[in-house]
């Protein structure tokens, strides 16, 4: 008795709200017998989804030059009445709300043109180092959609191989090598200095040329024909977008570096001389104790 009252109280609540029970068995699959939906039916498939949707293409990596700006795009599709965030996620801070800037910094500013509907630009002007990290591209959806970015800051770096001395004989081609790395886009000139005198190619010393190999790793040749002492000094290496490098160049007259540098090439020899007569005398004084 008391078991159908209950169950009539539930069913009088149901109808009175506008609520529907959700069997959980013994109902077919129109959810007869239960009032409501079937719990097993199949969910929509992700690829019918029709709300919006981030342009696969959207770069997932942005390497930008310390001091330099850096943009990060997010392409979305079908936003509809969306908004699209950008947020720092090494402190979950939110830096734009739709064509909104939502930070104190001055150097981020969110960009968006009627032109470019679907394309929502985080700028970042003057880059630094402590700016790398994942920022997401966040859409507000329920549940929330969103796609990670990661920005890298590089500080283009320029070696002079074989530094920081460099020995040449004189009347030989004084070749230095200068390499420029971590730049996203290659310098757009690289100044050579002898001492701290740009090298002119016309000069009336002549024999001067430089080679420049542009790419992802950038190579500059400094070719310098028939070598002579005026020749030596302090060589620097100057690419507009990275830090300078130098070297010391040594135009030797006939003396090879290793004497130059240490002066013991006679001591050596003398010293070998010596054990080889003492090898010898004992040797000699053995077979002479074997015969006797």
């Amino acid at each position: 008795m008391m078991l159908s009252c209950v169950l009539m109280v539930l069913v009088y609540t149901a109808d009175k709200t506008g609520c529907s029970y959700q069997s959980h068995g013994g109902s077919d699959k129109n959810g007869a017998g239960g009032g409501g939906r079937d719990v097993n039916a199949v969910k929509p498939d992700a690829n019918q989804y029709s709300g919006p949707q981030f342009d696969p293409e959207t770069p997932r990596n942005v390497t930008a030059l310390e001091g330099k700006s850096a943009y990060l795009t997010c392409k979305v599709k079908n936003l509809d009445n969306k908004t699209v965030s950008w947020i720092r996620h090494r402190d979950i801070h939110i830096l734009t709300v739709g064509a909104y800037t939502y930070t104190s910094d001055q150097r981020f500013q969110a960009i968006h043109h009627r032109s470019h509907s679907d394309q929502w630009t985080l700028h970042i002007k003057w880059a630094q180092k402590r700016d790398a990290g994942i920022y997401e591209c966040q859409v507000s959806t329920q549940p929330v959609r969103s796609i990670f970015v990661t920005l890298n800051v590089v500080v283009p770096s320029a070696s002079i191989s074989g530094g920081p001395d460099i020995h040449v004989n004189e009347g030989s081609t004084i070749n230095l090598t200068c390499i420029v790395k971590f730049s996203p886009e290659p310098p757009s000139y690289i100044f050579w200095y002898h001492y701290d005198e740009v090298i002119s190619y016309d000069s009336l010393r002549g024999g001067v040329s430089v080679v420049t190999e542009k790419g992802d790793v950038t190579v500059s040749y400094l070719l310098i024909q028939d070598a002579v002492q005026a020749d030596s000094g302090k060589y620097t290496c100057n690419p507009s977008n990275a830090d300078l490098s130098s070297v010391v160049v040594h135009v030797l007259n006939g003396e090879s570096p290793a004497a130059m540098q240490t002066g013991s090439a006679g001591l050596s020899n003398s010293s070998i001389t010596i054990l080889c007569v003492m090898i010898l005398s004992w040797t000699f004084t053995r077979t002479d104790d074997q015969l006797r």
